[in-house]
C-alpha cells in the first residue's frame, strides 16, 4: 500500500500549523508588550507612596546616557545614608515609562547592609525615563531620575 500525500494540501497543512503557532505566541504575548505611560508610573507610585513629598537628593542614579544595546543596560543606585538602626534606608524602588510593567525592581535593606547600593541590568526598548526612589526609615521620600536614549544599531531611536 502506497500513501501519496497531496503536496498543496500538506503546505496547506503546515502553514496551518505555523500560522496556529505564530497566533498562539501573540495572544501569550501580546498583553505584555505595552509599555507603560508616565502616567502609569505615576499611578505606581502613588498606590505605594500616596501623596508623600518626594525631595530631591541622597539618591545617585548611574545609567548611561546613550544605551547602544537597549537588552543589557547597566543600572546603578547609592543612596546616602549613615545605616544606623536610628537612620537607614528601608528600600529602593526603581520605575520606568517605558517597561511593559511600571515597577522594575525593589531592594531592601537593613542597617547591617552596611551601605544602600545596588546594581542590575535592565532591557529597555526604547528612550524612556528610569526613576528611583529611596524610602528612608523614618518614613521620608528621596527619589532622582535619569532618561535613557536607546539607539539601534547606533543610530539615533
Amino acid at each position: 500500500m502506497t500513501l501519496h500525500v497531496d503536496a498543496p494540501l500538506f503546505a496547506t497543512r503546515r502553514r496551518a500549523l505555523q500560522l496556529a503557532g505564530v497566533a498562539a505566541l501573540a495572544a501569550v504575548l501580546a498583553p505584555r508588550m505595552s509599555l507603560a505611560t508616565e502616567a502609569q508610573v505615576a499611578e505606581e507610585m502613588k498606590k505605594l507612596f500616596g501623596s508623600k513629598a518626594m525631595d530631591e537628593g541622597k539618591v545617585k542614579l548611574d545609567v548611561p546616557e546613550i544605551a547602544e544595546n537597549g537588552l543589557v543596560v547597566p543600572i546603578n543606585i547609592d543612596v546616602d545614608s549613615p545605616m544606623t538602626d536610628a537612620d537607614f534606608v528601608k528600600s529602593v524602588h526603581v520605575f520606568a515609562d517605558g517597561n511593559p510593567l511600571p515597577q522594575v525592581v525593589t531592594y531592601h535593606f537593613t542597617p547591617e547592609s552596611g551601605k544602600a547600593s545596588a546594581s542590575t541590568r535592565m532591557r529597555l526598548a526604547q528612550t524612556q525615563n528610569v526613576i528611583a526612589v529611596a524610602e528612608m526609615s523614618s518614613g521620608a521620600l528621596f527619589s532622582t531620575r535619569a532618561q535613557v536614549k536607546v539607539t539601534i544599531g547606533g543610530c539615533g531611536g
